[in-house]
This record gives structure tokens, sequence and C-alpha cells, in this order.
């Protein structure tokens, strides 16, 4: 199994090496008819993106928002970090320090967008304070809704989200270099939608809410706010050009062997539901997907998507009877949850292991706590924050 893990390893790497926010952003500046008066970058991968812009354009200010594993020192730029996937304080100043910047341009503006974005930077609207739009957010992560959903809500309670960037700048062109973090790219719904139209309105919202029993648990300014019905404004002018993707890094991994199948649609929904599509779909030889799933809390454990569907996986593939199979699921970012796993490498042994150190794999899942199960497999897959993002890969070897 030694060989085919370091395999399923080296095309993953291949599909995170396909989204280098450095070299993807390189490639697309010449879009830029001038040289921007500020550059703004909010993301995961916004260090990275903003060395390339400075590289193009050295001297121009620059504002970077990221998380904390990936903030670092950039000469020429001013670096903030900031909490994902839980909004903090500093997003919030991070927020604020954005919207003045944007206000202050004196011409264009060049906006370096990438996923991860929604969370840094918080901007509550008018009467709702950090905290509760924190607990909103927590409700989301929490309610297996898909990424577009819980964009619809956060931008309703955003100074910046669903197209705020534009709206700040203006009367300013705006021109957006943006790496998906989404299935389908849909550039409303990457980091909520700084420079594109918003995904609906608050009556949208409140229709969400409800018929997904999450109303009433809102807090109750957030209710007040979302009651209000909203007037979608035509937005200033602007661009939104795609850098890179989660079906451009699958297309790289695929391209590792002539002889590798891809799963032809994006993986989501479920991790249950998922890890059956997926075992479904591999026949014998290697196959490589992208997706983003979701998860039911219905525990305290920690773990996140990646690292649960690798164990579903594993249990799927044993009910089938599987025997000699390796698979890699795992976050481009680097980051599953809020653990330091990206995911988890799983094979015909992983449920042993864990029964041989003492866990209860059902338990475990029924918990939420697959860090904990991986871990006593010794199969957390480990990268670090890669610095970039574009949602999730996987890798399946079936012999």
């Amino acid at each position: 199994m030694a060989d085919q893990r370091q395999i399923v390893r080296e095309i993953f790497e291949r599909g995170v090496a396909a989204a280098d926010p450095y070299q993807q952003t390189a490639a697309q500046i010449g879009v830029l008819s001038e040289v921007p008066s500020q550059i703004i970058a909010v993301g995961k991968a916004a260090l990275k993106m903003t060395e390339a812009a400075l590289d193009a354009f050295p001297g121009v200010p620059a504002l970077v928002v990221t998380n904390y594993e990936n903030a670092k020192p950039l000469d020429g730029a001013t670096v903030l970090a900031s909490g994902h996937p839980v909004p903090d304080e500093n997003g919030l100043a991070a927020g604020q320090a954005v919207i003045a910047a944007l206000s202050n341009s004196t011409g264009s503006v060049l906006a370096l967008i990438s996923g991860g974005g929604s969370a840094l930077l918080p901007a509550p609207v008018e009467g709702i304070s950090l905290a509760e739009k924190a607990a909103v957010n927590e409700l989301l992560l929490s309610s297996g809704m898909d990424i577009t959903e819980m964009n619809l809500v956060r931008q309703q309670l955003s100074q910046i989200k669903g197209g705020g960037m534009l709206r700040h700048a203006a009367p300013h062109r705006v021109t957006a270099l943006i790496l998906s973090d989404v299935i389908g790219d849909d550039i409303s719904a990457i980091a909520s939608g700084p420079t594109a139209p918003p995904l609906g309105d608050t009556a949208q919202v409140r229709a969400l809410l409800q018929q997904n029993g999450f109303w009433d648990q809102l807090p109750e300014p957030v209710q007040a706010h979302l009651a209000q019905d909203s007037v979608v404004a035509e937005l200033p002018e602007h661009a939104n050009h795609l850098v890179g993707s989660n079906g451009q890094s699958v297309a790289a991994m695929a391209a590792a062997d002539a002889g590798i199948t891809t799963i032809p649609t994006a993986i989501e929904g479920d991790v249950a539901d998922a890890a059956r599509a997926i075992c479904v779909a591999c026949g014998h030889g290697t196959t490589v997907w992208g997706g983003e799933t979701t998860v039911v809390l219905n525990g305290d454990g920690r773990g996140g998507r990646n690292q649960e569907l690798a164990l579903r996986i594993a249990l799927e593939a044993k009910a089938r009877g599987w025997t000699d199979w390796t698979c890699l699921q795992g976050g481009s970012d680097g980051r599953d949850g809020p653990t330091d796993a990206a995911g988890g490498i799983v094979d015909a042994g992983t449920l042993d292991r864990i029964a041989a150190a003492g866990g209860d794999i059902d338990a475990l899942l029924t918990n939420n706590d697959s860090y904990k199960a991986l871990e006593m497999a010794g199969d957390l897959l480990i990268t670090d924050a890669t610095g970039t993002n574009v949602a999730d890969l996987g890798v399946m070897i079936r012999r």
C-alpha cells in the first residue's frame, strides 16, 4: 500500500500546483488596460496573488487580507490576518480597512479574490454585531446547506459581499482576478461575490432559512434586518476574470497519466451519498475527481468534510468487498475544517487499524470525530497550508 499512497499524494499535489496563485495571476495580469491605483487581495490565496500583482505593478499600494496560517510579511503590501472559518475581531478591522481603501481610491482598483474571503472579511450591516454575524456563520457551517445557499445569506448581512467592493470603489472601475473554490465557478458565490451582483434578496433568504428550519435560531437583530425587503441596485462598471478553478486542477491530475479516469461531474452533497457515488464511479485503475461535499454536524468531535468523506469511502469500499485500493480525499488549501489536516489517505486496512487502536468507527462518525478516527489509523493527510484554494480533490487507485 505504501507505493499506492505515494502515488495518490503525487497526483493530488499536481492538482494543487495547477492552482498556484502566483502563476495563474501573473498569466492574467495582461487583462488590465491601465496601472491600478490600488490593489486589494482577499482570501486564502491572497498573498501569492499579490506577489504576482506587485511584480507587475511595483509601487502600487496593496492591502492583503488572508488567514492566519498563510499570513506573512510582504514587501510593498499591508498584510492583515483574520479568522477562518469563523469570523473574528481582526476580520472586522480588516473589513473596515478594505472599505476605507476602496472609498479612498483615486483610480481603477485591482481586486484579487480567492476562497475563504467570505469569513476573513466580515463587515456587518448596520445594527448587526460581529458576534451575531459569527453566530449566523456557525449555524450555516453546521446546516448542511451548499456554498451557494450559505453565500446567499452572508451577502445580505454584509457591506462587502454581493458587490460591496464595487459600490465602495465607485465611481472607479474594479477589475477582479478570481481563483475559484466554488463548483461551477459562479462568480457571485466565490468569497460571497464582493465584485459581482448579489445572488438574491432578503425575501429569498427568509424563504431559504424558514424552509431549512433555521429562521428561529437567528439572533433577533438578524431577523429584523432580513425582515426588511432589499432592493438589488445596479452595480458600477467592473470586470471579473477567472484565473483558476477546481475543474482545471482535476484536469491537471488526470494529465499525470494517460490511463487516469475522471469522474465527469463534481462530487457534491452529503458525504455519505458522495462516498457511494465515488465508489460506483471508480472502476479498476486510477480515478480522480473534484467537488465540495457537506456534513451535518450531530456531535462535538473534530474533523472536516474531506476527513469524513475519506472514512465513509473506506466503509463503502469494505461493504463492496474491495481488498486492494487506496484513496486520497483532501482540501486544496491544506486545511479541512478547524484542524491541521487537509483530509485523509485511506485504504483497505484503515478500518482495522482504527479498531486495533480501540476506536469504534460508527461512534466516531456519529460524533463527527473524523480527525480522531484517521489519527488512530495513521491516515491523516497533512500538507500544511498550500497558499491556494480551489475546493476539494480526490484520487482513487483500485487494483
